[in-house]
């Protein structure tokens, strides 16, 4: 009862409080000085952070409107935070040294000064901003209230270029040309804040800004004096609209490095359903076929095995060691973000592999890509692929991703030469990615996860079963269970007072394992890897002194066995295995005095538990005389180990015989070989310039690498193959030109020319490398409306190749000394349909030429006789094909 009768003067009580707590919300005004959209952002957010209810500083009136709690926060407490951040907030001044620290787009006139007309307005336009490569977008402008600021006469203005990223931080973009479509002739670059200086003559209006590998875009600048180019997140656009067209396939003209970055809408002109048909459109990586029974493909670069190009994923270790030869084919290309190629020397930070080049794939992050992502895909040669790309957005914070890819090979009688023998093994591969990404806004960014693959395939003769005929004389048959699992970690902390400051931590940790027969003959491996690498970059003194130092460590335990079977027994077994583990430290500093020059000089020393000691020297220059001109040059030293068996699997699918097994088996270290180490050279020209009136490109590449050690696999005897270090020269040179213009808009073409000169000193002489075209033609024309019809075509002509001799085989069994040359063509047809444009149709062709090698199998009538071959691959084991397709994706 006293508690219902003193419940309405508690209510009371309760009420008075709350008005006079909300009596106490105050409003004011007080002045901030400050120039741009930088500014305020900073401004608000130390208003917000000093306990202001709600802040919103003007950049026209450089005034602060804040409503507080004066119970709760004083109003001099809010300008004090303001000024220690940076701007002069009423009565209170910046700290100079905090003031100096300021971007320069954001250095105001101190409060009392006379305000200067070039510091009024700024002009900022967004471009994506990752590692300083930067695409082409076409920009669009809605009206602009004049305000009375429109004043039309000489001046100078000045502006700056920044990209917002998801959190809302403006980072600001280098080396954008900018200058009036009136007087192209007067042109400025932003410089390393992104801030450009620029004047104005009555009556320019239009502005057009453009950046290595992006065509130029024209702004409509309406207000001379505080216009804002800005593009905010979730496509909420301010000031100016901005939309952005992506270029699929660009060279950054600012990394020391060349690097050529293919994009996913590269991807999607070719059905790429996995890492290996990735680079059907691109000039600088062939793809071969590895033999004739396996279905495993090869990359080359630069006219050598895919061995001695780097790959990894994310800056980690991808495909290596065992796992090489069938590895491209775990990597889904709906995963893939972008992928960057770089060829000749890269970056010691990356490790001491790179011989010929690295390929680096990014693949879709949990925080920044589609909710929801499903393609599927099938061929008439009875291949289906289902790819499920799923994220989710936990917090602020968290966020999680998965990958999924499954394929499906299941027509058992695809044989086009009719020789018997499948064309591609049958079976499934499964294969999924589920990936972690933190960020706390403070610095801190952690990503990990766990990748998984199983893969389990039937190949041979097309009536083969493996329950009754493995290891038999009636049929020949191979196959191969492949399983692997790695964990990954990444863990990078950006220092919040230096940005330029940070340290990364990079660790995975892998175990694959492989069961295989080759008709008699068995092979199965394990490999246990361990990979951590600690990086820590800086600037010393200014941002035209960059440095990197770290350590790695790479720990690989391989063990394989190789067995022979006859009459059900066993006639011979070979165990190899050995533990090797290289630590060492890299140093590596950029000098870049200038927006034209980067030197970049790097150095390693390593110690390997096999090799002992060895030091890895890097160097590369870039150099810029003039704005569309970009030259480079690199050289620097590379080395591996060979895993000669994993990385020749089609040995045993052959009759061939292993030369000097004693010798490998008794071996010191790895087979008693000596590490591969070879030093490349290169030399790069990029020129751009319009034609037609739109962008266009000249490419030249010159690279050369000369092996100090390697390890020669001999073929030149049809009855054995030789594994033996070199005693002589082994050389590359590659030079390739490449073209790119736009005859008509929307219709981009790209074509070049390869010439290769490849020679190795075998025990019987210098030869030319087997199975490698001399001369290579390029064409690749895409057309795109904006109906959302796409149209792509690739051509590639491959000139002869040199086969390795059969002159002592049976007259029958014999080849020539050359391939005939070939010509490939490959086209694609998608439709993008939706309110959305979120859901596409593609219909595709490979090889419509239907070329196909006719004699893919030597001997093949007799596959257990002495002149059974399938290494004599020299151009596409299967014709022409046809596929369709569908995209669905969720934003």
């Amino acid at each position: 009862m006293h508690l219902q009768r003193l419940l309405p003067l508690i209510i009371l009580l309760f009420c008075g409080q709350v008005l006079f707590a909300q009596s106490n919300l105050t409003t004011v005004s007080f002045e901030v000085a400050g120039n741009c959209g930088m500014c305020k952002k900073r401004i608000e957010k130390a208003g917000l952070d000093a306990g202001a209810t709600e802040i919103e500083w003007s950049q026209n009136s450089h005034l602060a409107t804040v409503k507080l709690d004066t119970n709760k926060v004083k109003v001099d407490h809010i300008k004090k935070q303001i000024a220690a951040i940076g701007h002069d907030a009423g009565e209170f001044k910046a700290d100079d040294e905090v003031y100096e620290k300021l971007h320069e787009c954001c250095l105001y006139d101190r409060l009392g000064e006379e305000h200067e007309e070039s510091h009024e307005g700024h002009d900022h336009a967004d471009h994506d901003h990752e590692g300083h490569d930067h695409e082409g977008h076409e920009h669009a402008m809605k009206p602009e209230e004049d305000g009375g600021h429109n004043h039309d006469h000489d001046h100078e203005v000045t502006g700056v270029v920044v990209n917002e990223n998801d959190k809302g931080d403006l980072n600001p973009i280098t080396e954008v040309t900018v200058f009036w479509a009136d007087e192209p002739a007067k042109k400025v670059k932003t410089n390393e804040n992104g801030v450009f200086k620029i004047m104005h003559k009555k009556p320019f209006r239009n502005l057009v800004i453009s950046h290595a590998s992006m065509q130029s875009d024209t702004v409509e600048v309406k207000n001379l004096h505080e216009v804002i180019v800005i593009q905010a997140k979730n496509n909420v656009l301010k000031e100016i609209v901005i939309s952005r067209r992506q270029k699929s396939n660009y060279i950054s003209k600012l990394t020391p490095n060349r690097v050529e970055t293919l994009t996913a809408k590269e991807l999607f002109k070719a059905a790429c359903c996995d890492l290996s048909e990735s680079f059907t459109t691109t000039a600088s990586v062939d793809v071969v076929s590895s033999d004739a029974v396996t279905g495993s493909k090869q990359i080359q670069m630069l006219g050598l095995s895919g061995i001695y190009t780097q790959i990894t994923v994310e800056g980690l270790p991808g495909p290596r060691g065992f796992s090489a030869p069938l590895g491209l084919n775990s990597i889904a290309g709906t995963w893939v973000e972008t992928i960057n190629i770089s060829k000749g020397i890269g970056s010691v930070a990356n490790g001491f592999e790179n011989m010929a080049g690295q390929i680096n794939v990014e693949l879709k992050k949990p925080h920044n890509s589609d909710k929801l992502f499903f393609n599927a895909y099938a061929n008439n040669m009875g291949r289906t692929d289902v790819n499920l790309n799923v994220s989710h957005h936990i917090n602020e914070k968290w966020s999680v991703g998965l990958l999924l890819h499954d394929n499906f090979m299941y027509n058992k009688s695809m044989n086009f030469s009719d020789n018997g023998f499948r064309d591609m093994p049958v079976g499934n591969l499964f294969s999924g990615i589920n990936r972690w990404h933190y960020e706390n806004g403070k610095g801190v960014i952690a990503q990990f996860g766990v990748k998984f693959l199983h893969d389990d395939r039937i190949g041979g003769q097309i009536d083969f079963n493996e329950k009754t005929d493995k290891y038999g004389t009636d049929l020949y048959g191979l196959g191969f269970k492949n399983q692997r699992i790695e964990g990954f970690g990444k863990l990078g902390y950006v220092f919040p007072t230096n940005k330029h400051r940070s340290i990364g931590l990079q660790l995975s940790a892998s175990r694959f394992k492989q069961e295989s027969f080759f008709g008699l003959n068995a092979y199965d491996n394990e490999q246990k890897s361990l990979y951590a690498n600690l990086l820590y970059q800086d600037i010393l003194g200014s941002v035209a002194h960059k440095y990197k130092v770290g350590a790695s460590v790479q720990h690989d335990n391989y063990d394989e066995d190789l067995a022979r079977y006859q009459a059900g027994q066993t006639a011979y077994q070979y165990d190899f295995g050995r533990k090797e583990t290289t630590a060492g430290a890299f140093a590596e500093y950029t000098f870049s005095p200038s927006e034209n020059f980067d030197a970049v000089l790097g150095l390693r020393q390593d110690y390997n538990n096999l090799y002992g000691w060895f030091t890895t020297p890097r160097a590369v220059l870039r150099y810029q005389p003039t704005l569309n001109t970009t030259l480079r040059l690199s050289s620097g030293r590379g080395q591996r180990t060979a895993n000669i068996f994993a990385e020749n699997l089609g040995i045993f699918a052959s009759s061939r015989t292993i030369n000097n097994m004693a010798g490998l088996i008794n071996g010191a270290n790895a087979y008693g070989l000596k590490p591969e180490v070879s030093w490349n050279t290169g030399f790069t020209f990029d020129q751009n310039f319009q034609l037609f009136g739109r962008e266009s490109g000249i490419s030249v590449e010159l690279f050369h690498n000369r092996f100090q050690n390697q390890v020669v696999i001999d073929y030149e005897d049809p009855r054995q193959v030789s594994f033996y270090n070199l005693d002589g020269k082994s050389f590359s040179n590659s030079i390739q030109a490449e073209f790119r213009f736009m005859p008509l808009q929307h219709f981009e073409a790209r074509m070049a020319y390869r010439l290769l000169d490849v020679q190795t000193d075998y025990q019987s002489g210098r030869l030319e490398k087997p199975m490698n075209a001399k001369h290579r033609g390029f064409l690749n024309l895409a057309y795109n409306l904006h109906s959302g019809w796409a149209f792509d075509y690739t051509l590639n002509v491959v000139g002869k190749k040199r086969l390795p001799s059969t002159a002592s085989n049976p007259v029958e069994y014999q080849l020539g000394t050359r391939s005939d040359a070939y010509v490939t063509m490959n086209a694609q047809v998608s439709r993008t349909f939706g309110k959305n444009k979120n859901f596409d149709i593609y219909i595709g062709g490979e090889n419509l030429t239907n070329f196909y090698q006719k004699d893919p199998i030597l001997a093949f009538d007799n596959p257990f006789g002495q002149n059974f071959d399938t290494n004599l691959v020299w151009g596409p084991i299967t014709g022409r094909m046809f596929y369709t397709g569908i995209r669905y994706h969720i934003k």
